[in-house]
């Protein structure tokens, strides 16, 4: 008798978020947890964990729509807290339902992105500024190599304008909503590690973080549509 022999099990990906719910009052609420661990540089511009540093995790929080907290860096750490994690890391927030998120790989990039877009137009708007509801689009990026703190913010102005090429052509008018945040995730150096200088649309790297992170926001966009 010849055994049957199990197909191969996909090796896991490079981002692979958890689910997590918890109850608020009467509301369920959702995140998104990643995990990285340890060897990674973030670069961020969310509330909690923004700037460049060592991270070992990021954790993308849906709020209620009606938020009215003011110190929303300590309710994400203590998010963070109950779901388990520990050391420094990168909050989000979000009034969208993180559940329909896009999850999108390209040449070894990986992007997650949730698009919450009932308050959305252009960034450089005559409108007087006013209190921005969190709607909000999230991006978590991460790739394989190490980069340089300029390559870090080239590929942070590279996937916002992934995002705005896959809102218009989700059929929406506008760059972004007023609360949109990213943060892209490079390996730490090791001694012999090539540490990658450039992360523009037209690079390597900079062209797969691109691709994945407009294939990433198009499905979330098109999943979340209000």
């Amino acid at each position: 008798m010849t055994a049957a022999v199990p197909p191969p099990r996909p090796a896991p990906g490079l981002l692979d978020v958890r689910r997590l719910s918890r109850a608020e009052g009467d509301e369920w609420l959702h995140g998104l947890l990643w995990q990285a661990g340890d060897g990674w540089r973030m670069i961020s511009s969310a509330v909690l964990g923004g700037g460049i540093g060592e991270r070992s995790w990021v954790l993308n929080a849906q709020v209620s729509h009606g938020y009215t907290r003011t110190d929303p860096d300590r309710h994400l750490a203590e998010l963070a807290l109950d779901a388990g994690v520990r050391g420094p890391g990168v909050g989000l927030m979000t009034a969208a339902d993180v559940r329909a998120y896009g999850h999108a790989r390209d040449g070894g990039v990986e992007a997650v992105a949730t698009a919450g877009l009932g308050v959305r137009g252009w960034a450089a708007s005559p409108a007087p500024a006013t209190a921005a509801r969190p709607g909000t689009v999230n991006i978590v990026v991460a790739l394989p190599v190490a980069l340089t703190d300029a390559a870090l913010v080239n590929a942070v102005a590279t996937a916002t304008e992934a995002k705005v090429q896959a809102l218009l052509a989700a059929g929406y008018d506008c760059s972004g909503t007023p609360t949109d945040a990213v943060c892209v995730a490079a390996r730490s150096p090791a001694a012999d590690d090539e540490v990658h200088a450039f992360a523009g649309p037209r690079s390597l790297w900079g062209a797969r973080v691109a691709r994945a992170v407009h294939r990433a926001v198009h499905t979330a966009a098109r999943t979340g549509r209000p």
